[in-house]
């Protein structure tokens, strides 16, 4: 059997830290005290999430492909127990227990200021004990046949998948997390228990905990309810996916009172290993060329362009790597136009080196910031351990990104044949 193995993570600039322990389990606990607060949160996480439906573990011969939606339904699913509702049972705790499926990720969390030891001891045990039977696997097909329909009337999710459906041939990003009525329909308690098996591993999972704690008696805890398992080493399948997007352009009528617009720019993805820095600077560059005080900011404005503002996401993950702009306006190709101009613009000029260096401060003390809720924390720590990174790297990649790599990914990023606009009229 392993040891338990605790090292810290040290933010050298702040002196804040945090225990990594390598549990003897194989799961890996992300713990971080954080005295004089009165709220601990917990997240227990697998990596695994809606894109990945094409795997195989050491006990496959071959790959396997599973139906579109598993991910969420099998989070679903895993709150209810043989002899329990997990609601319930944080209920007596004090504790609000909820969970989300992710594109990559599945979490299990709850905070609490009371009752902590009980609450984690609730979370441990619900996620390692699956219960899937026929009966309740097309009880549950129900409720979530309805949630799908019930995301089919919201025109901004309509809008952003649509984009994603037109710049994505192959890359399973492109279908919704929930799945559709269709694929959910050719989910079996087997595949169920077939996923859960490869990717609810504890070697492939993470325990992040941020707030009012002790760590040991939370290293206690783990030594009591964790079962030690079996590495499954899952390997994962991403299709051959092209470059350039499907179309230009795709428009949908909708009941709004004002068209919805997303515009979407497909990027050359990048390895793990590559993906932090590629995004912060990408989102340096967004906010220069798109936010509030940018030339472009102002000219939507002037020409009262859009309402409210112009919002900007980098939205990357395994196999995708893409820039998306999204507002509301009456004239949304008028808008891409602007945008169009504003992107040749700063690939001739640049930006000023002084908004950049505002900009630098302004988003490392905003990283600084979310560090302060136990919430934002845990989620954090657990985020980055699954790319590979400590909490504290976004911190040390910002203060290495320089001005000449913000310019030199307007030239890079920006490609006139993966560009697509989506507008729900």
């Amino acid at each position: 059997m392993n040891k338990t193995v605790v090292r810290t993570v040290t933010n050298e600039r702040t002196g804040e830290s945090y225990k990594v322990v390598d549990h003897s389990s194989g799961l890996t606990l992300l713990l971080a005290p954080m005295k004089d607060f009165a709220m601990t949160s917990a997240m227990f996480g697998t990596d695994y999430g809606s894109i990945i439906n094409c795997f195989k573990t050491i006990d496959d011969e071959d790959f396997i492909t599973v139906p579109d939606g598993i991910a969420h339904y099998l989070e679903h699913k895993l709150f209810e127990n043989e002899d329990s509702d997990v609601f319930e049972l944080y209920a007596k705790t004090g504790a609000d227990g909820n969970a989300m499926t992710g594109f990559e990720n599945t979490i299990y969390l709850f905070n609490c200021t009371d009752n902590f030891a009980d609450s984690l001891k609730i979370l441990l045990d619900f996620v390692q004990k699956p219960f899937f039977t026929q009966e309740n696997v097309d009880k549950e097909r129900g409720i979530i046949a309805q949630e799908i329909r019930m995301t089919l009337d919201l025109p901004k999710r309509k809008c952003f998948f649509n984009l994603l459906n037109t710049m994505y041939r192959n890359h399973p990003v492109r279908v919704d997390i929930a799945g559709s009525e269709e694929s959910i329909a050719m989910i079996t308690p087997e595949l169920l228990y077939k996923c859960y098996y490869a990717f609810y591993d504890l070697h492939n999972m993470a325990l992040a905990v941020a707030g009012n704690f002790d760590v040991d008696e939370v290293i206690s805890i783990c030594d009591e309810y964790l079962k030690p398992c079996e590495d499954k080493n899952v390997e994962v399948k991403m299709p051959d996916e092209p470059l350039t997007v499907i179309k230009d352009k795709v428009e949908e009528n909708f009941k709004v009172g004002m068209p919805v617009f997303n515009i979407g720019f497909k990027c050359v993805p990048c390895s793990e290993s590559e993906m932090l820095r590629k995004e912060t600077v990408a989102e340096l560059m967004l906010t220069l060329l798109t936010g509030r005080m940018s030339p472009l900011a102002k000219k939507l404005r002037d020409e009262k362009l859009i309402t409210g503002t112009l919002s900007h996401e980098v939205f990357d993950g395994k196999g995708f790597f893409s820039l998306i702009l999204s507002g509301e306006s009456q004239e949304p190709e008028r808008v891409f136009e602007l945008v169009c101009d504003a992107i040749e613009e700063a690939k001739i000029n640049g930006f000023d080196e002084e908004d950049f260096e505002l900009l630098k401060k302004s988003e490392f003390g905003a990283t600084v910031r979310s560090m302060n809720s136990p919430e934002s924390y845990a989620e954090n720590m657990l985020a980055y351990h699954f790319i590979g990174e400590d909490a504290f790297s976004q911190e040390r990649v910002l203060a290495e990104v320089t001005l000449s790599d913000v310019e030199a990914a307007v030239r890079d990023l920006f490609r006139e044949d993966a560009v697509t606009l989506s507008i729900i009229r």
